[in-house]
């Protein structure tokens, strides 16, 4: 079943999600939010990796103000994520927030929490409520004996109901853990219980290789089976490399198009030249075209024009030469050295 076909459609800003709308790409910046220019910096960063919606981090009066500043500047939607102050969820929410993240059992009461809608309602502002598996209640930790993915959809859809006690229902839910099986188990009970849009991710899920396994395993897993209406991959690092890992996990399970796909074979005995230097030279060349194509780099002059047959164009080296193809066949030798410069030419005829 397609459960992202079925959710409630959310406008964030001038952007949509559920109701089997496009999987949005999120992050997060990790700069503090109070100071402008870094934050605007790093955001624009991420708009040109491909980031659709970012969060920052609103913990002072002042990092509400700078929301104002920061939206004059950028051009996607921006959420407020708050912990624990409702007052900075209505400041941030004064000062344009297009979202805001919150969990209604953390932000001091129903008194509070009315507060907090009441503002979110007036503006026509979402309100994600985010559960994750480090800050579940004792007593429904208790209740089921440790942390579970029941526990975990138990608390989430307990939220939300504080929220739409309060009459509202412009409502986007995420629940997280850094377990994995976890993870995808309670994703797949809550998709059959809620209608509201998903922000899925794999919390904390640690440093650039450990943090990219466990988050394409996890969301790989939920998203083939049709949950989720938006994502987040969290890696400990440059934000910028959040947005290349859920542009590449999205294509690969054809939720996405566009953007050259690269190809390269593992390096063997055969392999006459830097196979490493030239596959990650050709992943920063292609990320500058609008095609939507792919692109084979071959160590093996021998064997690369038959493993390259799938690919619109490709490149193989051999010693002190290699050969352009496409699909599979040759179309001219080029000096080593010019095999880069020889893809390019390629790809800009293509444009």
């Amino acid at each position: 079943m397609n459960y992202r076909d079925k959710t409630k459609v959310i406008r964030i800003g001038d952007r949509v999600i559920g109701g089997g709308n496009p999987i949005l790409i999120q992050s997060m910046t990790n700069t503090p939010t109070e100071d402008v220019e870094a934050t605007v910096a790093q955001t624009l960063r991420l708009e040109e990796a491909g980031c659709e919606i970012i969060r920052c981090t609103v913990p002072t009066p002042e990092a509400a103000t700078a929301i104002a500043k920061i939206k004059e500047r950028i051009h996607i939607p921006l959420v407020a994520d708050i912990h624990f102050d409702y007052k900075m969820a209505i400041a941030a929410m004064e000062n344009g927030a297009d979202k805001i993240r919150i969990n209604p059992g953390n932000i001091g009461g129903k008194a509070h929490i009315e507060e907090v809608v009441r503002c979110a309602k007036e503006r026509g502002v979402p309100i994600r409520v985010g559960v994750n598996s480090g800050s579940l209640e004792r007593e429904i930790v208790a209740k089921y004996g440790g942390v579970t993915a029941e526990g975990l959809v138990e608390s989430a859809l307990d939220k939300v109901g504080m929220v739409e006690d309060c009459g509202y229902d412009n409502i986007v839910i995420s629940i997280k853990s850094s377990n994995v099986m976890m993870c995808i188990r309670a994703h797949e009970i809550l998709a059959g219980k809620s209608l509201y849009p998903l922000h899925v991710g794999i919390t904390e899920a640690g440093t650039l290789m450990s943090g990219n396994i466990k988050s394409a395993v996890g969301l790989g897993v939920i998203l083939y089976e049709g949950i989720g209406d938006t994502i987040r991959v969290s890696l400990t690092g440059d934000p910028v490399e959040e947005i290349k890992s859920a542009k590449r996990i999205l294509k690969t399970l054809g939720l996405r198009k566009g953007g050259i796909d690269v190809v390269s074979c593992p390096t063997c005995g055969r392999t006459k030249i830097d196979l490493i230097g030239l596959a990650n030279e050709v992943e920063t060349l292609v990320q500058g075209y609008p095609l939507d194509i792919k692109v084979a780099v071959m160590g093996c002059a021998v064997n690369g024009p038959g493993e390259a047959r799938e690919a619109d164009l490709g490149i193989a080296g051999g010693i002190g030469e290699g050969l352009l193809m496409r699909h599979g066949e040759v179309i001219r030798k080029v000096p080593e050295k010019e095999l880069l410069a020889a893809l390019r030419q390629e790809l800009d005829s293509m444009l």
